[in-house]
């Protein structure tokens, strides 16, 4: 046992000093990193750890942050039934329209990159507008209007399906299924600029050997040949659909108000906007970002290990 303890340290010593020698030789290469090194550790590293810090603490911004242990997260799953209604209506969101707007912005990109360039290029800029255009929420406000001057409610009317307005973004029952349309609408954001990209970037003469080798059809082509090249945009386009599905917030208070109608519209980082902004207690509202953020990650993990089997 010695004399294996021995040689384990003297073999991470020996490793130690090679990646010093490395480090040494690409000491420039370290010189040009160090301004996003820093500015990423200042602004996303730092941010996160003291928020995990505040998490376990009472902060009213006003007063020094005092220890509580875990007190706000047993306040949260135990005690807050808002928190898990938050909870609930995030996944609902994250389920429906995660899986949804992934396999729409990948389907409009494949369909797209088979147009010619000129209309291509119009086709992305297209469907690439909702996801930055500002006003949509007024848009939708209009169409969901709850009396007779909204489009849908005289729309519904002229047909003879209803007799009086509905309060579309006022009853619980419509509230959470007309944010769900609105957030797949503007879906198709940086994901499908990615894969857009990287089917673009798929070598040509692969598919020739393909055809060599045996792939009779266009769905063989997808699964054998373009989707093994695309593993690093189909992941980022997961991790932003993950990412924006978790984050809903301003749809929902844009549409149904804040707060909504029973907290029929809650989501987590609404939730988070509540205590940390409104009622500024810090330390609650960071131990809900802490849980959104691990929530997150085990997603993320989730569809990396599905992402890997991707073509194999």
């Amino acid at each position: 046992m010695k004399e294996y303890l021995r040689k384990y340290f003297i073999l991470r010593r020996h490793n130690f000093q090679v990646a010093v020698k490395k480090a040494k030789r690409s000491k420039m290469c370290y010189l040009f990193l160090a301004p996003y090194a820093i500015i990423f550790t200042m602004f996303y590293i730092l941010p996160v750890i003291t928020s995990i810090y505040f998490s376990f603490t009472y902060y009213n911004v006003l007063e020094s942050p005092k220890f509580v242990g875990i007190d706000n997260y047993v306040n949260l799953i135990l005690q807050d039934d808002i928190f898990i209604k938050g909870i609930k209506n995030t996944f609902m969101i994250a389920i429906i329209t995660g899986p949804l707007g992934y396999l729409a912005s990948f389907l409009f990109a494949w369909l797209i990159n088979e147009l010619p360039r000129w209309l291509r290029t119009i086709a992305i800029v297209v469907f690439y507008a909702p996801s930055i255009a500002g006003n949509l929420f007024v848009i939708f406000s209009v169409f969901f209007r709850g009396d007779a001057y909204g489009y849908v409610n005289a729309f519904l009317m002229n047909l003879g399906f209803i007799d009086t307005p509905v309060l579309w973004l006022i009853n619980p029952v419509y509230m959470l299924p007309i944010c769900m349309v609105v957030i797949l609408w503007m879906s198709l954001g940086s994901g499908f600029l990615a894969f857009v990209a990287g089917l673009q970037g798929v070598d040509r003469s692969q598919f020739e050997a393909g055809y060599v080798d045996g792939i009779r059809n266009r769905w063989q082509e997808l699964w054998w040949i373009t989707l093994p090249n695309m593993k690093p945009m189909l992941m980022f386009g997961a991790v932003m659909t993950i990412t924006q599905s978790f984050g809903v917030c301003d749809v929902t208070m844009q549409l149904c108000g804040y707060p909504s109608t029973d907290y029929a519209a809650r989501t987590i980082v609404t939730h988070l906007y509540d205590y940390g902004f409104t009622r500024f207690e810090m330390g609650y509202a960071s131990a809900i970002a802490t849980l959104l953020f691990l929530m997150m990650i085990l997603c993320n993990k989730a569809i990396q290990s599905l992402l890997r089997r991707v073509g194999t």
